[in-house]
């Protein structure tokens, strides 16, 4: 879900957040009041006292909001269908900034699962970041990684960032550049 929309929020608890852009870990105390400006991928962007905060959805219950559905796999699913599951799953992570996934963004490369044995897989990932020095960039990171392991049988998520070859509005989706304006 995309909030365009300011609600209202409430901390019932204290909260870990991560400050948007400087990606710096913060904690919001219990009973701070702000807004929510997007709601996308599990996650929640909120404007606190002036700042931007991403709020994970492990932490959904201290804005008063129910956590991801738990991912599932068919028993025996093959490799095929665990990379199907990757794309949708990479398709849930969002700059907090910005409310285009970073599939759509253009930001991933590839990806791609390996077998580890036993039923185990592993995912290799190659991503870039819409600017080299964006101080959101190791949290998107995360995001990516830890959200790829959430994925049943993926026992190691390796996401790697890549600068070449340079991100350009070009590797957007068409619906990106309409959503954005940049057609």
């Amino acid at each position: 879900m995309y909030s365009r929309s300011s609600e209202p929020v409430r901390f019932e608890r204290d909260c870990e957040a991560v400050l948007v852009p400087q990606g710096e870990g913060v904690t919001l105390p219990a009973g701070s009041v702000g807004y929510i400006t997007q709601a996308l991928g599990g996650s929640w962007t909120v404007f606190v006292e002036g700042n931007l905060f991403r709020i994970a959805g492990k932490d959904a219950d201290a804005i008063g909001k129910e956590p991801p559905e738990p991912l599932e796999l068919p028993d025996g699913a093959d490799d095929a269908a665990v990379e199907q599951l990757v794309w949708k799953q990479l398709r849930t992570c969002f700059d907090p900034e910005i409310p285009i996934n970073v599939v759509d963004l253009g930001l991933v490369y590839e990806a791609q699962v390996r077998s580890l044995g036993d039923g185990r897989r592993a995912v290799d990932v190659q991503m870039t970041l819409t600017a080299p020095g964006c101080g959101m960039g190791e949290i998107l990171l995360e995001d990516v990684r830890s959200k790829l392991e959430l994925i049943p049988t993926v026992d190691e998520a390796d996401v790697e960032l890549v600068f070449d070859p340079p991100w350009n509005q070009t590797m957007m989706s068409e619906a990106a550049r309409l959503e954005t304006g940049m057609l």
